[in-house]
């Protein structure tokens, strides 16, 4: 590696990450070679202890919970991904990350969420913050409602508002830089916080759009390969005293991820950029043949042209998405992440008998590796929602949910066509 990306790598201030582009980011940033042996790819450091050449000094780590090298490399890595980041902070899991933020509010705060919240948030929220903390939150469509809907829905107590965009799993859009400026503009002014695990950093920059927090889950894309369970955070410059009392809880909870789980995650975001362009490009041709179905009802994926949103999710594609889309020569959208949701005709026999006929979608929770899965949001990954909040937000037993991954093509649309013909036999 040259000087300048070594520089880059180790100590550059994070405005000089951007300079670089964002497949040149995830393989060089917290990727310094090792300076003892000139090993190319950072070792895993395992020991949970370090010398001290005297009381308090020492090279920078004293205890592996407080800090360690992989972490910090990887923590680095995340900062330059997420355009518009300074500091990331890596948790144990997406929902230790959650609970992190939530514990950070003061007692008797209020928060809005949107109100197709992904399942396990949802849990969170309401049935352990609402109980241990006293933590109030109101529910909103902030796809739909408009400027005075969202600004009533603020209180004087009200310190964050949690958006997904896409939301999981019916795809809604919502506005960020909306509803950052109505944040920020707001006497309560709360933080904006923004799940970005289904767009992942490649298709989406929430902080340059507003946010003032990105969360992921870390498990999904930024990983890749469906054998590490962890979650982060990523704030801007700005927000330099909020990232120092997240990673004082980030400590002083201890909910952080081991050496190897880091080590990994910095593996497989090295490919974030290729694997993207790969779901997204999949994604986009599975959609449109799921909209040429007689079989099913309604497809949602934001990348259609068909889509009623599809200029919205143009507009908040990140620049780097912006350059790859526009060098693309497809017809009937554009690549806009791997997650796709549609409604099969018939009911919840029909789309199990999919479901469980699919030879490459494996019928299993989560998304974002490079396998294909699928799975039926209503009895899987939102099964703690009450049914009739399920029905409200759309989440009915004819709904599926495809994370499509980075196989050939034709061969998942031949999976695809073939599922939803055994299904539809039963209708």
């Amino acid at each position: 590696m040259s000087p300048f990306l070594t520089e880059i790598a180790s100590n550059a201030a994070p405005k000089k990450h951007k300079e670089l582009g964002f497949g040149t980011r995830a393989i060089h940033v917290g990727s310094a070679a090792n300076k003892e042996t000139g090993a190319v790819i950072p070792p895993i450091s395992l020991s949970t202890t370090y010398k001290q050449d005297a009381i308090g000094v020492h090279q920078g780590f004293e205890y592996s919970r407080s800090g360690n090298p992989n972490r910090d490399a990887f923590e680095e890595t995340l900062a330059s991904l997420e355009a518009g980041g300074a500091y990331g902070l890596a948790f144990a899991s997406g929902s230790a990350t959650t609970a992190t933020v939530l514990q950070s509010l003061e007692p008797g705060s209020h928060m809005v969420s949107v109100n197709d919240v992904y399942g396990g948030t949802f849990r969170y929220i309401t049935k352990v913050a609402a109980v241990n903390q006293g933590l109030e939150t109101t529910f909103v469509d902030l796809e739909n409602a408009n400027d005075e809907a969202v600004t009533a829905a603020i209180r004087p107590n009200t310190k964050l508002i949690w958006v997904e965009s896409p939301t999981n799993p019916t795809l809604r859009l919502i506005d960020i830089a909306r509803i950052s400026s109505i944040a920020h503009a707001h006497p309560s002014k709360p933080l904006v916080l923004v799940d970005n695990t289904f767009l992942s950093p490649f298709y989406s920059s929430p902080l340059l759009l507003g946010a003032d927090i990105v969360l992921h889950s870390l498990t999904k894309y930024v990983n890749g390969h469906s054998d590490v369970v962890m979650g982060a955070l990523i704030l801007p410059p700005h927000h330099a005293a909020l990232a120092a009392k997240l990673r004082f809880l980030q400590n002083a909870i201890g909910a952080v991820p081991s050496p190897h789980d880091c080590w990994l995650a910095q593996r497989g975001a090295k490919t974030l950029h290729l694997r993207m362009k790969a779901h997204g490009t999949n994604a986009l041709a599975v959609a449109k043949v799921l909209e040429q179905s007689p079989y099913v009802e309604e497809v949602i994926y934001p990348g259609l042209a068909s889509h009623p949103r599809n200029d919205l999710a143009y507009a908040s594609l990140s620049p780097h998405a912006r350059k790859f889309v526009d060098g693309q020569s497809l017809e009937g959208g554009f690549a806009y992440g791997g997650m796709i949701s549609f409604r099969i005709k018939g009911g919840e026999p029909q789309a199990e008998k999919f479901l469980t006929s699919t030879k490459l979608f494996t019928l299993a929770e989560s998304l974002g590796g490079v396998e294909s899965l699928a799975e039926h949001p209503a009895r899987m990954t939102h099964g703690s929602i009450p049914e009739a909040d399920r029905a409200l937000l759309g989440i009915s037993g004819n709904l599926i949910r495809l994370s499509v991954g980075v196989e050939d093509v034709d061969d998942l649309l031949h999976d695809v066509e073939q599922a939803l013909e055994v299904a539809a036999a039963t209708l």
